[in-house]
Formats: C-alpha cells, sequence, structure tokens
C-alpha cells in the first residue's frame, strides 16, 4: 500500500482518538462503551446484545457498555451510525444477517459490509412461522392450502425488507409453486408480534428464540422452523424440510465496529468476545432464554458474513425483493 500524507493523517487520527490501551491492563474509564442497536427493543438483535454485553464487560476490565437503540429503515440507520462512527473502540453495533447484507441490494447505504471492524458472532437462530393460538390456520399444510386457494390473501409479516424473515418468505413461494402471500413488514420482531397476537396479520415470521416465550406461555402456535435441525429449545416443532418444504434460513447476530478500527482495540474487543462466548454464566443465562449460541470471532465471522453473498445475489437476479 502507498502511503500517503492522507493515510498518514488518517493513522494519527485513529491512534489519537482510540483507547490508550497498549501497555494497559485495564481499558480506560474515561467513558462508557456504545452499542448501537438497530431495531426496537425487545427484538432478537436487542436481546441478545443485552445479554451477551455484561459478560463481555466483566471479561474487560474498566469498561462498561450500554445500549441505544437506534431504529429505523429496516435496521439501516443503526448500522450507518456504528459504521460513520469515529473508530476509537467506545461505538460498536449489534448486527444482523443477511439483512446488512441485503439492504445495499435495494437502496443506497452508508455503510459497506466487507468494511466492518469484525468482532464476534454471538447467534444464529432460526426462523420461525408463527399464528396466535386461536388462529384457523392449524398447520403448515394448511397455511399451504389457504396460500394456493387464494392467492396473495394471506398477510405474512416479516422484520422488514431483506430481513430474514423476508427471505423465508420469498423461499417458500419458490419452492411451493401457486402460493403467494401479501407482504406486511414491520420495523422489528417486537411489533411484529404484537400485530400477530392482535389478530391484524394471519402469520408472522421471527426467530425461534424470539417466539419461545410466547409458545411456552401459549400466546403463539409454531407450524414450522427454518432450521436444517430441530432447535433445541423448541424440539416439538418440526422444520420446513422434515414437513416436506426445503427451506433453511434464520439469523446471524453479532458485534461490528467502525472501520479502521486501530488493531489493538479489535484484538481487546474481540479476545473479551471470545472469553465471553465459553464462559459458563453466559452460556447459562443463553440456555435460560433460549438463544441458539453459535460463536465466531474476527476473521471467522468476517468470512461466515461474506460467504453468504453468492447465494443472495442469486436470489436478488431472479427475484428482486425491493418493496415486496
Amino acid at each position: 500500500m502507498t502511503v500517503t500524507r492522507r493515510s498518514l493523517a488518517a493513522l494519527g487520527a485513529a491512534s489519537l482518538f482510540a483507547p490508550r490501551i497498549a501497555s494497559a491492563a485495564a481499558w480506560p474509564t474515561e467513558r462508557p462503551i456504545v452499542c448501537y442497536v438497530p431495531f426496537p427493543p425487545g427484538g432478537g438483535v436487542d436481546q441478545m446484545a443485552r445479554v451477551f454485553l455484561p459478560h463481555v464487560q466483566r471479561h474487560l476490565p474498566g469498561a462498561t457498555f450500554i445500549v441505544e437503540n437506534r431504529p429505523g429503515a429496516g435496521s439501516q440507520i443503526g448500522m450507518e451510525a456504528t459504521f460513520n462512527a469515529r473508530p476509537d473502540g467506545y461505538v460498536i453495533g449489534a448486527v444482523t444477517s443477511p439483512a446488512m447484507m441485503t439492504i445495499p441490494y435495494e437502496r443506497q447505504v452508508r455503510y459497506r459490509v466487507a468494511d466492518f471492524s469484525y468482532l464476534a458472532n454471538v447467534v444464529d437462530d432460526p426462523g420461525g412461522l408463527w399464528v396466535k393460538t386461536d388462529s384457523p390456520i392449524k398447520d403448515l399444510n394448511d397455511l399451504i392450502a389457504r396460500a394456493k386457494k387464494d392467492r396473495g390473501a394471506l398477510s405474512f409479516g416479516t422484520t422488514g425488507i431483506g430481513s430474514d424473515d423476508h427471505l423465508v418468505m420469498l423461499e417458500l413461494e419458490q419452492a411451493l409453486p401457486g402460493v403467494e402471500f401479501s407482504h406486511v413488514p414491520f420495523n422489528g420482531a417486537a411489533p411484529l408480534q404484537t400485530a400477530v397476537l392482535g389478530g391484524h396479520i394471519d402469520v408472522g415470521c421471527f426467530n425461534v428464540s424470539e417466539g419461545n416465550p410466547g409458545f411456552r406461555d401459549g400466546r403463539f402456535r409454531c407450524l414450522a422452523q427454518a432450521g436444517a435441525a430441530r432447535d433445541p429449545a423448541l424440539p416439538e416443532i418440526a422444520t420446513l424440510t422434515e414437513q416436506g418444504v426445503k427451506v433453511v434460513a434464520g439469523a446471524q447476530r453479532g458485534l461490528v465496529a467502525p472501520p479502521g478500527l486501530p488493531p489493538e482495540v479489535s484484538q481487546r474487543l474481540a479476545e473479551a468476545c471470545s472469553k465471553a462466548l465459553a464462559d459458563p454464566q453466559f452460556l447459562a443465562d443463553a440456555q435460560r432464554l433460549a438463544l441458539p449460541v453459535k460463536g465466531a470471532v474476527g476473521d471467522e465471522y468476517r468470512t461466515q458474513v461474506l460467504s453468504l453473498a453468492n447465494r443472495l445475489q442469486e436470489m436478488w437476479a431472479r427475484k428482486p425483493w425491493k418493496d415486496q
């Protein structure tokens, strides 16, 4: 790489504002580390951040984390806030893929997926098809029959255009000729669940960990889960594949930071995440909340995110999902 006056200035700025941790055992305490969550409170990404970060904090002496919800535009606003923050270690972001990768396909964004500083993936959460307990839709076969009988009449709620839940819907339509839903996007899982329970939409697609509490207390019924195998938190519910529909999809949720994060800062944050992922206290909390933990740190996490690109690009080329 050619070293220019501009690159030297940028390097100097990053070094100036980065926490002074190169020779210190403890993280500087002058201000907290803010984690932007690009969804409203109560959804899967928000839950992941609020459960995981206290354990990261225990493995990063001196640090204090706070969560700030910045919802909007299907998570675009919060991700842009993370990407464009000063790379000083005091701002990180909670993200979910494939949403972070699909939004740029349909509109201009002020972030580049490949340029984030990747800290750690925490959760890999399969999608689920949910109805309220007294819904007339009895099971998956009933849902398919109704969708074929009156194409586009059934309302299908998701957590936004291009979200993993929306992609479940698109893959269902592709896998089942004659099936077509009326898509209703929401700004997160919490308002989507409220709409399902209120009878405002016929079926909601959100992740297993998000629907499990309502399933256990009798508010929701689950027609199918979209994992490659049954999720241990919901073993009584068959997968789509088991029911003859070859669709496997879900959400990966993790932590990133702005581009240009100094290596020593990135390393300290990633190491704390790695220790937290293996921490028995965190694993116990995750099990209690039915969070499907699947850790990946640093470059491994980055590779996993970017490896989805070919599949998503093929789906977009086959049937662009903008405004659907």
